[in-house]
């Protein structure tokens, strides 16, 4: 286990001079932080969760260090930097590591197990930003350098889903052009009332060129 897995750096670091966020490819040395943000987004620690919550983030930790080292052709993981002025706007996917604010996956799959490999299409998950840096267009600058990778393993749609009851998501996405393709049923939203999940779909230009500032 990583003895700084359980140490990760305070959120509520100094931020005079912030210029912005700069957007890289997740590095190994980012995982504690990675871990905590999503840990943080996706499990509450409320009741008996917070007795738990340590095993669920070393899930996350693992999971994600595993993904990390798969270097499959069709998977990135980014992660949204600070970036202050003293240290001035870091390069896209630059090796320098820094608090991080948030974090997207992006990866290949098929709606369908047997479906053949060319009907794969690029998907978002794990979309989580930490809530110190929310509602400052982190989750936005995640969205649009994952179209922008997408173009580049040259394909013109992007999928993801979202709860139905995650309002706050749901505005997320429709401002920035995902529309729903279809609501996926599950058992559980008969029996236990769980909220459904939407499948998402956003058309992107090949030749559009939609950069955000680096």
């Amino acid at each position: 286990m990583n003895p700084s897995f359980f140490s990760s750096p305070s959120h509520q670091q100094q931020t005079r001079g912030l210029s912005g966020f700069s957007i890289r490819v997740a590095a190994s040395n980012d995982l504690t932080q990675l871990a905590d943000i999503l840990a943080m987004s996706f499990h509450s620690r409320q009741g008996f969760v917070e007795w738990v919550y340590p095993v669920l983030r070393l899930g996350i930790y693992e999971d994600l260090k595993n993904r990390l080292r798969s270097k499959a052709e069709h998977y990135i993981c980014l992660v949204a930097e600070l970036v202050t002025r003293e240290e001035g706007i870091q390069n896209y996917r630059s090796p320098r590591l820094g608090p991080v604010a948030g974090t997207i996956e992006m990866a290949m799959r098929a709606r369908f197990p047997w479906q053949t490999p060319s009907s794969d299409y690029p998907y978002l998950s794990n979309l989580a930003v930490h809530p110190e840096y929310r509602r400052q267009g982190v989750a936005q600058q995640l969205l649009i350098n994952c179209e922008e990778t997408a173009r580049e393993w040259g394909f013109s749609e992007i999928y993801l889903h979202v709860l139905e009851n995650n309002h706050a998501a749901r505005q997320l996405y429709y401002q920035a052009g995902y529309r729903l393709q279809q609501v996926d049923w599950h058992w559980t939203y008969w029996l236990f009332g769980q909220p459904r999940r939407l499948f998402l779909r956003k058309q992107i230009s090949l030749s559009q060129a939609n950069y955000v500032k680096r």
